[in-house]
């Protein structure tokens, strides 16, 4: 048992929700903040000790900063976890020593995530290290992006050395399809803003993860061919094919969905000037 609460987001988890508070069972406060499914997930969750609490979905900023700032959590931290994430046990004890050894002025810590994809870890081909804000007091952060959310901390943020485990292929992979049709449909209005103003050279060094990610974004949705390139450089500069098969397959995908968001991106521009599509 240790000080931090945790807090899964769920819509249609059954699939997933009983592994994802068994990684959790070390907290003595489990919530899961669910968009009304009308599957098993709410029922398997509170069988497995949790606490319940639903909210109709409008996007996934919203979601969770209401789930942040609406629910009383019984410890100052809260860990954020997707119901396809798992936490081992040396995350577990890191965040316990982190926590307990935090500054006053700590806000939140980051920490990195392992994706797996046909029973390996795409240490390569995934574009790993991303750096994701989730362990937090929550009065003391804010969520921005209406999807892919970031979390923005109003005081000093760290890092930890731990990993989550990330199985974002649990569902199959038609899911996984259908949930990159719909994100880049979403995408497509943050193309074109990146597609606007100038790439600051110093942003992509930056220490600062977010704003080296978005400066990367900006400069990517610049280059010619743009899906080709993405998988030239996750499946040949990234070294994607020490991956395996799951490397190959993997890039392949991230240039698909990088694909529509061009191909939808020309079909609003399209449509705006109405020309015919």
């Amino acid at each position: 048992m240790t000080g931090i609460s945790v807090l899964i987001l769920t819509w249609q988890e059954e699939v997933n929700i009983a592994a994802c508070v068994d990684s959790c069972a070390w907290s003595d406060d489990i919530v899961v903040f669910d968009s009304m499914s009308t599957d098993r997930t709410c029922e398997i969750a509170r069988s497995k000790g949790a606490r319940v609490l639903q909210r109709a979905f409008d996007n996934y900023a919203a979601q969770r900063s209401a789930a942040l700032s609406g629910t009383d959590f019984r410890h100052p931290w809260v860990l954020m976890v997707d119901a396809d994430e798992r936490v081992p046990g040396d995350l577990r004890d890191e965040m316990e020593r982190a926590v307990a050894a935090a500054d006053p002025d700590v806000s939140a810590f980051r920490m990195r995530r392992k994706d797996f994809f046909m029973g390996r870890w795409l240490k390569r081909s995934s574009g790993y290290p991303t750096w994701f804000g989730r362990l937090v007091r929550p009065d003391q952060v804010r969520i921005e992006r209406d999807f892919n959310e970031e979390t923005i901390g109003l005081g000093r943020v760290e890092r930890l050395s731990a990993h989550l485990q990330h199985f974002p292929f649990s569902k199959g992979i038609s899911y996984w399809f259908e949930r990159h049709n719909r994100y880049s449909s979403m995408e497509v209005v943050h193309a074109r803003r990146l597609r606007e103003g100038s790439v600051r050279p110093a942003a992509l060094f930056s220490l600062e993860p977010l704003e080296s990610r978005r400066a990367l974004k900006r400069l990517a949705y610049r280059v010619p061919f743009r899906p080709v390139f993405v998988f030239l450089y996750l499946y040949v500069l990234r070294r994607g094919f020490l991956d395996g098969r799951a490397g190959l397959y993997f890039s392949c995908m991230r240039a698909m969905y990088e694909s529509l968001i061009d191909l939808k991106t020309v079909e609003s521009t399209r449509r705006e000037h109405g020309r015919p599509i």
